[in-house]
């Protein structure tokens, strides 16, 4: 599969190669195969998932990646979709060298079994997501709290081995949530030996919901940290970086989404995915007409952090954070 056209590759030769370390660290990736959910499996045709034929194997990750970044070194920390027919005791077939791996993790796992599960994939910590939990619950999505995703049990067992956490947070109001706010500075005060890595920069996609966070509190907790996942907006990441230590930022991209071609952006403290080809992720707009010429939100990404990244901070955010940490908990 080609993912990069003539454009596309314009702008990596002359827009971010010359700017790019030669070693790249993507903290959050989606990685899945055939054997990961029920047989006769299927998804809608809109589905992100049907882009990469509907797999994306680790092997389709290396491909992509030697054409996405073809004079960098590829590492990456990677997780299942957390969708309800995925099954969880499948965890990516990961070399533990340049490529780490997380459990998917349900409120209905006992902790006993996440502890089998993690043990036995090699993995450096769990991933958590709301439709678990809301499913445990009977509950909205959007009304699931971040204390509903994960067990106390399962939180003592992942401190006791001092592994990681992805997390996305839950709730329409996202990081400008004070809920959110106040459970997920307790995670950092109660667990201390769990790394915590709210993803998506804690879901702050426009410049209200991040101005209205609490972000610089977390400055003081040694075991917070975010990931830039789907994150593009040059402002949003500047105002993280000038707010939270920058040794404790991580690139993430949410690839094999960002592997489409699109930019999200801010509409009236909203935001919005423009979409240059005909998949939904989130509330899109799709550009059917192809008026525009998108690159890859993937670019998108590089281009905001190389572009809001204090001096001499890049290389440590698109790898040197991500190889220090995973490394360490191997």
């Amino acid at each position: 599969m080609q993912y990069n056209n003539d454009n596309d590759r314009q702008i990596y030769r002359e827009e971010l190669a010359p700017r790019l370390p030669k070693r790249i660290f993507d903290a959050h990736v989606h990685v899945w195969s055939r054997d990961s959910v029920p047989s006769g499996t299927t998804y809608p045709e809109r589905s992100y998932k049907n882009f990469t034929g509907g797999t994306f194997t680790l092997e389709q990750w290396r491909e992509a990646m030697k054409e996405i970044l073809p004079e960098q070194e590829h590492w990456l920390n990677c997780f299942d979709c957390p969708a309800k027919e995925t099954y969880r005791d499948k965890v990516p077939p990961v070399n533990h060298k340049n490529e780490f791996a997380m459990v998917l993790v349900s409120p209905a796992d006992p902790a006993e079994l996440v502890q089998e599960r993690i043990e036995r994939s090699g993995a450096i910590g769990l991933k958590p997501y709301l439709n678990y939990a809301a499913e445990v619950l009977n509950k909205p999505s959007n009304d699931v709290e971040i204390n509903e995703m994960l067990t106390p049990e399962q939180l003592r067992m992942l401190d006791a081995k001092g592994l990681a956490i992805t997390l996305h947070i839950p709730r329409s109001g996202r990081f400008a949530d004070k809920l959110n706010q106040r459970q997920m500075i307790a995670l950092c005060e109660n667990y201390p030996n769990i790394k915590f890595i709210f993803a998506h920069i804690g879901r702050a996609y426009f410049m209200r919901n991040i101005r209205e966070s609490n972000i610089e509190e977390f400055a003081k907790y040694p075991n917070a940290y975010f990931d830039t996942a789907m994150v593009n907006s040059t402002e949003i990441l500047r105002y993280a970086f000038d707010h939270f230590p920058t040794k404790r930022i991580l690139f993430g991209t949410d690839s094999p989404i960002a592997l489409l071609r699109g930019k999200s952006v801010e509409i009236n403290n909203q935001y919005a995915y423009l979409m240059g080809e005909n998949y939904s992720i989130g509330t899109s707009i799709i550009d059917h007409e192809h008026s525009v010429h998108f690159t890859t939100f993937f670019y998108e990404q590089l281009r905001g952090i190389l572009d809001a990244a204090p001096a001499g901070a890049a290389e440590d955010i698109l790898f040197n954070n991500a190889y220090k940490l995973f490394t360490n908990l191997c």
